[in-house]
């Protein structure tokens, strides 16, 4: 009996001596310990040469960070900038390196400090010039108010700088000190040089105007925002009265800013005024840039349903406009920033899907001539590098696995097939950073499983020069949790085989029945199902597979931004919220008929912002496959969204009445069955807290009980404040813990 007894004790202490290995997951060494964030480098950026890189490394004998070069094949570390070089008075620190840019000769430095938030990033500060040959580190704009300029880009010749401040565009000479305020009308409705909400959050517009390439003149945009919708945010936390926050935002159906491009001398003076046809407020010029070694702007103009994008070129000296082309399609045409001007600048390079998936065209001056660079049945999904040189374009795609990237590349005369560069036996994501005359690259490697892997490599022969980072550490934490790997999934639903993948808890048994959570984006900005370090919430999934016991499974529908092809992306035209829904319900059912574990009672649905929106359609409208949900961020009401993005993917709302109405999740919110939780910022800029108020009411008239959760001033991310992140996790954790 003794015997036994002791072997009982043995058992007992190995099993305990077993779990002492294994590290519990928790949110606090998530979110607030930051014990589980991969290391990158950087930033990097690639010297003139193409032979070395120069990067911001902290000095702290200095108390402030140096610029320094690397040499790519010895590896040779200089000091380019000293912190101590950057110190604007006696006894003062260093300045900090928010971001750079070097002087087209590289004898001066441009250095961007003391950074403000406008909207999404900190495009707002102060700027500083370091003369490299005198030692001279000046301020630009000492006149102007403290941390308002912004956008500031030495002129071609490297002698003066130009930038806004408070919706002006100045000019100032670093030599002189002296200011030339270009514009004068900015200010209230009107915006020189940069952008309204809209223009930046749909169009990726921030920077407006443009050098031109002999310095002479400066192109920029300007917005007249009057008649554009105020919309408020109301701040009740910072002092005893509320205060209102307004801003023009431009909702479904309304009045957008009347945008225009004009040309005003460097030395100042009377703007010129392009006269692009069309109803200002009713087109939008998305893109403007320079053709370079000329005084022609190429303007791209979008119409108000953005099924066509117009190409112009421009004079700058009598002002003239020549249409050169124009891109349609049937659902939307997307924007693009490829272009690159080949063979002496009598050809640009230019991105289309006119033949059903993305690809690479050489584009004649004139516009009568459009050939293909890369062709065949996959989508390129962005360009990394186009070298005339060499003659090959350098591109991300991934013809066989549309949850992973490679790098291929095809010659730029259209000859031949597109050549993998990526080794075979790497599967998953890579991306690179590539030198102008693509012999080198910084190259990341990540997959589901292996943090990002960042190395040196010689491009030609993909062989790695030096490892920069493989994020042994983070490598060495995750396996203490013995975590299960995310699985791949292929999910049949007839119409269409759908990629996915599942995570089960650690201690996974096949015979047992399993509550499930589907994790849901859904619309046409983005994907879930990657095959990527961080896509998906990755720790925050395998969190809650192993404290709630559960299976969590995400599944890109029709309609997400996935590489294959144009079809699969633009099929849900008109029907945001209707198609994609219904495959996620599709996909449910398929995957609980399949997997015998699954528990067909207890499935649950969370998403944020349009994942949100799918997660009040899958209640409200599937209540008989998902009976459990939280909905972050959401619009509960299209018509309530801005119209750049609504519209291009819904059409005009007295056009496509059905559509935005049974597309709107508070249509259907009488149709609750289910347990739902309802999360939102009151400051959040983008999705207003109107959405969240608006389906309130409906679910009370509609008697309908539900939870819900306010963050007063948070924004869209619902990150800003103390504490917020983990609490935001711990609510969310909680809701399941109560009704999965």
């Amino acid at each position: 009996m003794l015997r036994f007894a002791s072997l009982f004790v043995a058992l007992l202490l190995f099993a305990v001596n077993s779990q002492a290995q294994i590290k519990k997951l928790t949110l606090g060494d998530i979110y607030t310990k930051n014990r589980y964030g991969s290391k990158g480098v950087g930033p990097l950026r690639w010297m003139q040469d193409n032979k070395s890189y120069s990067t911001v490394e902290y000095n702290a004998a200095a108390g402030g960070s140096d610029i320094i070069r690397y040499d790519v094949v010895s590896g040779a570390r200089s000091i380019l900038i000293n912190a101590s070089q950057l110190v604007p008075a006696s006894g003062a620190k260093p300045l900090g390196i928010a971001d750079y840019e070097w002087s087209a000769d590289n004898n001066k430095l441009l250095l961007f400090t003391n950074t403000k938030k406008v909207w999404r990033y900190n495009t707002r500060g102060d700027y500083w010039v370091l003369d490299l040959k005198s030692g001279k580190l000046t301020q630009l704009g000492k006149s102007l108010p403290a941390s308002t300029l912004m956008f500031a880009k030495f002129s071609p010749d490297g002698s003066r700088v130009g930038y806004v401040s408070q919706q002006n565009i100045y000019v100032e000479e670093i030599a002189t000190g002296m200011i030339t305020q270009l514009t004068k009308d900015g200010g209230g409705d009107i915006i020189n040089g940069t952008f309204d909400w809209v223009y930046e959050e749909e169009l990726d517009d921030r920077d407006g105007f443009r050098w031109s390439p002999d310095g002479n003149s400066i192109a920029y945009w300007q917005s007249d925002t009057k008649g554009v919708g105020t919309f408020y945010l109301i701040n009740n936390t910072d002092s005893n009265y509320s205060k209102p926050l307004p801003f023009p935002y431009p909702k479904v159906g309304t009045s957008n800013s009347a945008v225009k491009v004009g040309v005003v001398a460097a030395t100042g003076g009377a703007t010129r005024w392009f006269d692009v046809p069309g109803d200002p407020r009713n087109n939008y010029l998305a893109r403007m840039d320079f053709i370079p070694g000329s005084n022609e702007v190429m303007i791209r103009q979008l119409n108000r349903l953005q099924n066509s994008n117009k190409v112009w070129v421009g004079n700058t000296a009598g002002m003239q406009l020549k249409l050169l082309f124009t891109e349609t399609d049937s659902a939307w045409v997307d924007i693009h920033d490829d272009i690159v001007w080949l063979d002496n600048n009598k050809y640009f390079t230019w991105t289309s899907e006119r033949d059903g998936w993305v690809h690479l065209y050489k584009v004649s001056r004139d516009g009568k001539e459009i050939k293909p660079i890369t062709r065949g049945n996959f989508d390129v999904v962005n360009i990394n590098c186009i070298d005339p040189a060499g003659g090959y374009v350098y591109y991300i795609a991934s013809p066989e696995n549309f949850t992973q990237r490679y790098l291929y590349r095809s010659r730029l005369d259209g000859k031949g097939i597109a050549e993998r560069v990526s080794p075979a036996d790497m599967a998953g994501q890579h991306s690179y950073q590539i030198s102008a005359d693509a012999k080198y690259a910084i190259h990341s490697f990540e997959n589901a499983q292996t943090p990002r892997r960042i190395s040196l490599i010689d491009l030609r022969t993909h062989k790695e020069i030096r490892l920069m980072e493989d994020n042994k550490e983070l490598k060495s934490r995750i396996s203490e949790l013995s975590l299960r790997p995310k699985e791949f999934l292929k999910v049949d639903i007839g119409a269409v085989v759908l990629d996915a993948w599942m995570i089960k808890p650690i201690q996974f048994d096949p015979q047992k029945k399993y509550p499930v959570i589907f994790h849901v984006y859904g619309e046409p900005a983005g994907s879930t199902v990657q095959d990527n370090w961080g896509t998906g919430d990755n720790l925050w999934h395998q969190y809650l597979a192993n404290e709630l016991g559960c299976i969590v499974i995400s599944v890109d529908n029709r309609g997400t931004k996935v590489p294959r092809g144009r079809d699969f992306r633009k099929c849900i035209y008109r029907q945001i919220g209707l198609l994609a829904a219904d495959d996620q319900a599709a996909a449910a059912k398929k995957i609980i008929q399949t997997y015998s574990f699954i528990d067909s009672a207890h499935v649950g649905m969370w998403g944020w912002s349009g994942g949100g929106q799918m997660t009040l359609h899958g209640l409200f409208r599937h209540g008989d496959v998902f009976k459990t949900g939280i909905a972050v961020s959401f619009v509960a009401l299209q018509n309530l969204y801005d119209n750049v993005y609504q519209e291009r993917y819904m059409g005009l709302p007295d056009d496509n009445q059905y559509g935005y109405k049974e597309g709107s999740p508070l249509t259907h919110a009488g149709k609750l069955q289910g347990k739902l939780m309802i999360i939102h910022g009151t400051g959040d800029d983008n999705v207003h807290y109107q959405n969240f108020e608006m389906l309130v009411n409906e679910l009370i008239k509609n008697n309908k009980l539900f939870s819900m959760q306010s963050y007063p001033n948070r924004d869209h991310g619902i990150w800003q404040g103390v504490n917020t992140t983990l609490h935001l996790r711990r609510t969310m954790e909680n809701f399941w813990k109560l009704n999965l």
